[in-house]
């Protein structure tokens, strides 16, 4: 085979070229990176979930050994466009300003919210220093529920509001009273489901550095959105953009908390500047219990009615969403939640009211998934619901829901947080179902079940469909640029946090240039590599950069074979890129490398360029999606339950998902893999316990529990691939699609091997002893 003949390389298992530096301890992780003179930083944090402060005493720790400052928030006053981080998405429907602060002041409104920063020459001496700090609180009645907080007469999680409600809305369409007043049968379910915290490998971390010769603040940050938070930086401080740079090296998982700019992405940037000097801060594991945003708990009740054959008609009811102490990323969690209840199914009306609540709790953000679990776990639930009422068989149930292919693209009655029309786009969701129920052998199953139930072994089999919005724009960025050297360099906004976006998008690159992916230098979360960018969120590095990426190819592949084709006095039609050179069709002698295109566009004095072709041999692109793309899939989990100790343990897991054109199907496999162990630990362990007074019991890892080896099953994997129309790839995001359905399946698998009882799976997580309350009340 030629070279020229050699396979695309979209679509190939390519191993990542992230795994060389990582593999041999030469990442550069924010912990990894030392400067010179350089200081650390360590936050006082507030003991109290609400309280008044009412007095501050510095001075022991001022006085420690290596402290260089304690700053306060009056100290930092002066120095801030506000006190305030206002990084809240906009949302009509919110009613109280509750932003962030760098540091706080009167009132304190959560367990770990930041007081003070203390820097010293260690990081041992800035926490023995930090240790020193005195506080003077009042405590005041912590709100800790989302019920509680609109309960006549509850305390306010923060004084400047006069109630708790922080918005309230609701998503509507179709005659939902109708669809209930005629409905064969209508049943009601209660459900209060928890998220915990993302608990990436690596903590947050920021590195500060002040040059004074060009007046540059450079920020290193582990960081999803490195664009977003240079822009927090500019406006807090009150610099111009050129001159802050933030860098998101290395980031050892983010999964949704380090979306967020956080206070002490500011208050670690002032104290360099300050200082005049390098200032890191590294979080501890018990810092990220307390000052790392999580995902937190939803109350619903909701009505379903359904004709005698299982078919829905019509969905109601109303969803407690508990929000926390402030508003780093607006109300889009339980929007995400209520529109994604929807699924793959034809609802023909639905009516949730929706109450957001404040509570003296750490900020909720989107944990992997953002929502979205827990509107498809309702959904499923209540599906098993009514098949179990009309002892149809769960499988079927969903069968005669599910739009048909042939509907596609389906324009749902919803929309998107955006105002846009929630519109499917393409997928085949009865095909993805029934290819997940034939691998894991769900037919055969009864007969295993009811041989095991004769060995005294209770075995279940639970499934849940799911649908997924990716590829979420606004836009993304990218930029190629090739120099005399020949070397290739790809910049863009997209960052990394793990995932293998710069192996992904070096391929789609490769695949338009016909060269080696480990030939191209992919820059990503640098916003002095690049003007504009986004960032990792919503399952869209690979089709939102990677179009950008594609197109920003096809250009620099455009004005290759055009300049050669002066240079060689050839058509370009005549000519083809391969390797890194552009030759002759035919004549593989007659070429040029691509370092000698550049090099002439780069031009030479007094002498003009070739007809039509502009300096440099780059572009750059930035693409917008006109829409979501949806990802779906079905998973079928295999439990086994030990009725006298409530303990679960997972047989088998398949997942059969269709994120349209895989770019690499090793990559998407991981995030499915590593999604599914998310969804587990949604399901059977994961969850944050707080006392009377607000303060968290669990702190640690022996406390809360994180799904490891041992209890993880055997996960297959297989896909579907309908590419979507909307972007030039065909490729739908993957990051999410592994957890959102995991907790239902699970659910389902519990009480089918529990069925003699007939227990109700109404709450997550699913741990050993409320399934034994479970069972002793049936």
């Amino acid at each position: 085979m030629t070279e020229a003949e050699a396979p695309g390389w979209v679509g190939r298992r390519v191993s990542r070229i992230e795994d060389g530096a990582l593999l041999r301890g030469r990442g550069q992780f924010v912990a990894d990176i030392v400067r010179p003179g350089m200081l650390h930083a360590r936050f006082v944090r507030s003991p109290a979930a609400h309280g008044r402060l009412l007095g501050l005493d510095t001075e022991a720790a001022r006085r420690a050994p290596g402290v260089r400052a304690v700053f306060t928030a009056e100290e930092f006053r002066p120095h801030l466009t506000s006190p305030e981080l206002a990084v809240a998405m906009p949302a009509g429907a919110i009613r109280y300003v509750v932003n962030p602060r760098v540091l706080a002041t009167e009132e304190l409104c959560h367990v770990g919210e930041a007081i003070a920063l203390v820097v010293a020459d260690t990081p041992h001496q800035a926490e023995d220093a930090a240790a020193l700090v005195r506080l003077d609180i009042e405590t005041l009645p912590p709100v800790l529920d989302p019920e509680a907080a609109l309960a006549p007469g509850a305390p306010q999680a923060r004084l400047g509001c006069a109630d708790n409600l922080l918005a309230n809305f609701t998503v509507a369409y179709g005659e939902v009273a109708r669809a209930f007043e005629t409905a064969a049968h209508v049943f009601r379910d209660g459900f209060r489901l928890h998220k915990g915290g993302g608990h990436s490998v690596e903590t947050r971390g920021v590195l500060a550095e002040h040059d004074p010769v060009d007046d540059m603040l450079t920020v290193w940050s582990s960081a999803q959105m490195p664009h977003r938070n240079k822009g927090v930086i500019c406006a807090a401080l009150g610099r111009a953009e050129d001159r802050v740079r933030v860098v998101a090296p290395d980031v050892g998982g983010a999964f949704g908390p380090k979306f967020v700019c956080y206070p002490e992405d500011v208050a670690v940037p002032l104290a360099a500047l300050l200082l005049g000097r390098p200032v890191r801060w590294i979080e501890d594991r018990r810092e990220n219990f307390v000052a790392t945003t999580q995902e937190r708990d939803q109350v619903w009740e909701v009505e379903v009615a359904a004709d005698g054959e299982g078919r829905l008609l019509g969905l109601r009811g109303r969803l407690l969403h508990d929000h926390g102490a402030d508003t780093p990323y607006g109300i889009a969690l339980p929007q995400n939640s209520a529109t994604n209840l929807l699924g793959p199914y034809v609802l023909p009306a639905y009516r949730l009211e929706i109450s957001v609540t404040l509570t003296n709790k750490v900020a909720v953000t989107p944990t992997r998934g953002a929502g979205r679990p827990q509107g498809t776990f309702v959904m499923e639930r209540m599906l098993d619901r009514i098949a179990d009422e009309l002892s149809l068989g769960r499988a079927e149930v969903r069968r005669r829901n599910l739009i048909p292919p042939s509907a596609m693209p389906y324009r749902t009655p919803l929309k998107t947080r955006d105002g846009a029309a929630m519109i499917y786009d393409s997928g085949d969701y009865p095909a993805c179902m029934a290819d997940a129920l034939r691998l894991a052998g769900y037919e055969a199953f009864r007969t295993r079940q009811r041989a095991a139930r004769e060995a005294g072994r209770h075995i279940g089999i639970g499934l849940s469909n799911y649908v997924e919005g990716t590829s979420r724009g606004p836009f993304e960025t990218a930029a190629i640029s090739i120099g005399p050297s020949g070397q290739v360099v790809l910049a863009t906004g997209a960052s990394a946090q793990g995932q293998g976006t710069a192996t992904v998008l070096a391929q789609v690159c490769a695949e338009v240039l016909n060269m080696d992916p480990a030939r191209i230098t992919v820059r990503a979360g640098d916003t002095a590599a690049i003007a504009q960018g986004l960032g990792a969120f919503a399952s869209r590095q690979g089709p939102v950069a990677g179009a950008a990426v594609l197109q920003a190819a096809g250009q620099v592949r455009e004005k290759a074979l055009l300049a050669a084709s002066h240079l060689l006095e050839a058509a370009p039609e005549d000519l083809e890129l391969v390797n890194g050179a552009v030759r002759i069709r035919g004549v593989p002698a007659d070429r040029l490398s691509l370092g000698q295109v550049a090099q002439a566009l780069q031009g030479m004095p007094g002498f003009p360029l070739p007809p039509g072709l502009s300096p440099g041999l780059s572009a750059s692109v930035a693409w917008q999606p006109s829409s979501l793309s949806y990802a779906n899939g079905t998973h079928v989990a295999e439990a086994m339950v030990d009725p006298e100790t409530g303990k679960v343990t997972l047989l088998r897991y398949v997942v059969v998902h269709d994120s349209g054109r895989l770019l690499n199907p090793a990559l998407a496999e991981g995030q499915i893999l590593g999604g599914v162990v998310h969804g587990i630990g949604h399901a059977l362990l994961e969850e944050m316990q707080y006392d009377t007074a607000g303060i968290p019991t669990t702190f640690g890892y022996p406390a809360y529990r994180l799904p490891s080896a041992p209890i993880l099953p055997r996960i297959e994997i297989h896909h579907h691939e309908t590419p979507t129309p909307l972007n030039p790839l065909g490729a739908k995001g993957v990051g999410e699609g592994g957890t959102i359905p995991a907790a239902a399946a699970i659910a389902a698998a519990i009480e089918d091997a529990l069925r003699p009882t007939r227990i109700r799976i109404t709450q997550l997580p699913i741990t050993p002893r409320r399934l034994r309350a479970l069972i002793a009340a049936a």
